[in-house]
C-alpha cells in the first residue's frame, strides 16, 4: 500500500472514530475480542479478575483495595489534560479498578500472538526479550533503576528478575494500577529482593533527584503518549540519570510489517482503544533523543512488532 493510500485510510479511520457511536462500538469489538483470545488460549479472564476483585471475601470493589489505594496515592497530584480520557476501551482510562484488575490479563491476550505458539506466555516472552537486549548492550549491571509508565508492574518485575540486586521505583499516573502492582510483588519476584518503591507520578515529573539514576525503563509507553509528553518524559529521563547512564525504551515499532499490512478494521479496533497512536507512529524518535542530549540511540527488534531503543546520557 503506497503512503497516500494509507493516508487516506488513516483519515476514514480518524473521522469514523471521532463519532462517538461508532467509536464505542469498536472499543466494545476491540474489549470482546481480547477477552475471546484469552479464553482460547487457556486465560481465564473473567474467572482471574473475578478472584482478584473479591480478595477479603467480598464480591465488590472491597475496602481492602480501597485502603492500600489510599496508602499509596498523591491526593495534590494534578493529572495532565491528555490522561483524562479512555483507554484501552474503558471510559474511566486508567482511573479504575475494571482497567487495574484486568492489566495483567489483558496483555496476556494481547501479546498471546507474538510468537508461533500463540499462548499465554507471549507477555513474559516480550518482556524477557526486552531484558535480554539490556543484558547484551549495557556495560554494566545499573544499581537504580526507574521504570516509567510501570502500571501494574509487568515491566517492573521483569527488570527486578533481570537485576536482582538494583534498587527499583516504579512511577506511574495510576494509583488503581499501582495499588495491583504493589499487591503483586511477592507473588511476581518473591521476598528475597530490595523492596520496590512504587511512586504515584507523571513519568514526565517524578520528582526524583538530578543525575540520581542508573538506568531509565519505559515499556509499552509512549504509544499511550502525545507527542508533546513524550518529548517531556524524555527530558525528564535525561535529567534524572546519571551521566553515563541509559534511557531504555521497549515499543512498538512503527516500521514493522505487521502494522503496514493490518486490515483497515483492525487498525480502526487498535486505534478505537489508544487515542494517541498516530502521533507516536510519526514520531523520529531516535532525533527526538539527540535533540534532548543523548548519543547517538541503537535499535534492536525484539519481536515482529517491537523495538528495542537504548540511548546514553552523554
Amino acid at each position: 500500500m503506497n503512503a497516500i493510500a494509507t493516508r487516506s485510510i488513516n483519515r476514514l479511520i480518524n473521522g469514523a472514530l471521532a463519532i462517538k457511536p461508532l467509536a464505542n462500538f469498536a472499543k466494545d469489538r476491540a474489549r470482546n475480542m481480547m477477552i475471546k483470545r484469552a479464553e482460547s488460549i487457556g486465560v481465564y479472564w473473567l474467572d482471574e479478575v473475578a478472584q482478584l476483585r473479591a480478595r477479603g471475601g467480598d464480591t465488590a470493589f472491597n475496602p481492602v483495595w480501597e485502603k492500600e489505594r489510599e496508602g499509596i496515592c498523591d491526593r495534590t497530584l494534578h493529572y495532565p489534560d491528555y490522561y483524562l480520557t479512555s483507554f484501552h476501551a474503558y471510559d474511566e482510562g486508567n482511573l479504575g479498578w475494571e482497567p487495574a484488575l484486568e492489566a495483567s490479563v489483558a496483555a496476556k491476550a494481547v501479546h498471546a500472538r507474538l510468537w508461533p505458539e500463540g499462548d499465554a506466555r507471549g507477555d513474559s516472552r516480550l518482556r524477557q526479550s526486552y531484558t535480554d537486549v539490556l543484558l547484551g548492550q549495557l556495560p554494566q549491571p545499573p544499581k537504580t533503576i526507574v521504570d516509567l509508565g510501570c502500571s501494574t508492574g509487568l515491566s517492573t518485575y521483569a527488570l527486578q528478575r533481570t537485576y536482582p540486586e538494583a534498587k527499583l521505583t516504579g512511577v506511574d499516573l495510576s494509583d488503581y494500577f499501582l495499588t495491583v502492582a504493589q499487591y503483586q510483588t511477592t507473588a511476581q519476584v518473591g521476598s528475597e529482593h530490595p523492596p520496590i518503591t512504587w511512586r504515584h507520578g507523571a513519568a514526565e515529573a517524578t520528582g526524583l533527584g538530578d543525575s540520581s539514576i542508573d538506568l531509565v525503563s519505559a515499556s509499552l509507553v509512549f504509544h499511550e503518549l502525545p507527542q508533546a509528553a513524550i518529548l517531556a518524559v524524555i527530558q525528564e529521563a535525561h535529567r534524572i540519570l546519571r551521566p553515563g547512564g541509559h534511557f531504555t525504551i521497549m515499543e512498538m515499532n512503527p516500521r514493522s510489517e505487521v502494522y503496514k499490512k493490518m486490515p483497515p478494521y483492525v487498525l480502526t479496533l487498535l486505534k478505537s482503544t489508544e487515542p494517541y497512536l498516530d502521533q507516536y507512529f510519526s514520531l523520529d524518535l531516535h532525533q527526538a533523543l539527540i535533540d534532548r542530549g543523548f548519543a547517538q540511540p541503537t535499535e534492536a527488534q525484539n519481536s515482529a512488532r517491537h523495538r528495542v531503543v537504548i540511548a546514553k546520557k552523554q
